[in-house]
C-alpha cells in the first residue's frame, strides 16, 4: 500500500510568482514539477508514492493547457486516497502583472496578435475564476520576491510538516487601506478608529513592531477591546469555515497607512489566538512603505 504524501498544489496567474514558490518549496526538500498537465496528477502521484517521495509540489495553471476544470475532483480523489492535500493560488494586481511582463519582456502564455496583454490577463483571470476557490488565495501584488518566500516558508511549516493533521491555519495581516485592501483577505476589519501613534512626535517615524509603539496602543482600552471582540468572533466562527473545507483564513487588519496600528493589532491578535492553540502565520504586507504615511 502505498504511504500518504503531502501534496502542494499551487495554481494562479501567470507572472504572480509561482516560480519563486517552487524554487523555495525545492529547496525545502519538496518534489517539485512545474506546469504538470492536469491530466497527468494521478499518474504522477502513483509513480512518486511508489519511488518513496513523502513531498511534491506541483505547479499546474493556464500553461498545462484543457483540462483544468478537472481540478476540484482530481483534489477530491487525492485526499480520498489520505493524501495531505494543500492548495495555494498566487494572484496579483493586473497593473502588477504588466508591470511585470514590461519589465521581464516575457510573453503571455495566452496573448496573441488579436489579443493586448491587458485582455490576456483579464482571460487567464477568467479561465481560473474556479481554481481560484480551491484553496488559500495569496496576493503578491505588494510583494518582493524575499517576502514572499518567506510566506511559503510560513505556509509549509504550518501546514506542510506537522504529524498531526491541521485543520486550519489562521494567518493575520497588516495593511493600509490607502494602498488598496489585500486581496487575499477572507476577513477584513478596520482599526483607523483608534488613537494613532502617528500624531505622537516620537512615534511617528516608528513602526507597530516597536516596542513603543505598542506600549502606547496597549495602554488604550479600547485596543484592547477590539482586539478580545475580534479574536472572539474569529474564534467563533472558525468551525463554519473548517465545515466549508478551508486550510487556510487570512484575517486583514487595516489602518490607514500600514505602519503602526494594523501591525501592533495583527501582532496582537496573532498572540492571543497562539496562545489558544490556534496555528497562525503573521505579515505586515505594508511596513515597509514610507513612514510617514499614517
Amino acid at each position: 500500500m502505498l504511504q500518504a504524501m503531502h501534496i502542494l498544489i499551487i495554481s494562479g496567474l501567470s507572472g504572480s510568482g509561482k516560480s519563486i514558490a517552487l524554487n523555495l518549496l525545492e529547496d525545502a526538500a519538496y518534489y517539485c514539477v512545474d506546469n504538470l498537465p492536469p491530466q497527468l496528477l494521478q499518474p504522477l502521484v502513483d509513480q512518486l508514492g511508489q519511488q518513496g517521495y513523502g513531498k511534491i509540489a506541483v505547479a499546474i495553471d493556464i500553461r498545462g493547457g484543457g483540462g483544468i476544470e478537472t481540478l476540484p475532483q482530481q483534489l477530491d480523489t487525492l485526499r480520498a486516497q489520505k493524501h495531505d492535500v494543500q492548495f495555494l493560488f498566487l494572484d496579483s494586481k493586473t497593473e502588477t502583472l504588466r508591470k511585470r511582463y514590461s519589465e521581464t519582456r516575457r510573453r503571455h502564455p495566452l496573448a496573441s496578435d488579436e489579443r493586448t496583454l491587458s485582455e490576456s490577463i483579464a482571460e487567464e483571470r477568467v479561465r481560473l475564476a474556479r481554481v481560484a476557490e480551491l484553496g488559500h488565495h495569496i496576493d503578491t501584488s505588494d510583494l518582493k520576491p524575499n517576502a514572499l518566500r518567506e510566506w511559503i516558508r510560513q505556509f509549509i511549516t504550518a501546514n506542510g510538516d506537522h504529524k498531526e493533521p491541521q485543520t486550519l491555519t489562521l494567518s493575520f495581516e497588516s495593511f493600509g487601506f490607502k494602498h488598496g485592501l489585500p486581496l487575499d483577505a477572507e476577513l477584513v476589519f478596520d482599526v483607523r478608529c483608534l488613537p494613532n501613534p502617528h500624531y505622537e512626535p516620537d512615534l511617528r517615524p516608528l513602526t507597530g513592531r516597536d516596542q513603543p509603539v505598542i506600549d502606547f496602543l496597549e495602554a488604550e482600552p479600547d485596543v484592547l477591546k477590539m482586539r478580545d471582540d475580534i479574536a472572539h468572533f474569529v474564534e467563533t466562527w472558525l468551525p463554519a469555515y473548517i465545515r466549508d473545507n478551508r486550510s487556510y483564513l487570512t484575517v486583514g487588519i487595516g489602518c490607514t497607512g500600514g505602519q503602526h496600528r494594523s501591525v501592533t493589532f495583527a501582532w496582537l491578535l496573532n498572540q492571543a489566538l497562539k496562545e489558544k492553540g490556534f496555528q497562525t502565520t503573521l505579515k505586515h504586507r505594508d511596513i515597509k512603505r514610507n513612514r510617514l504615511d499614517h
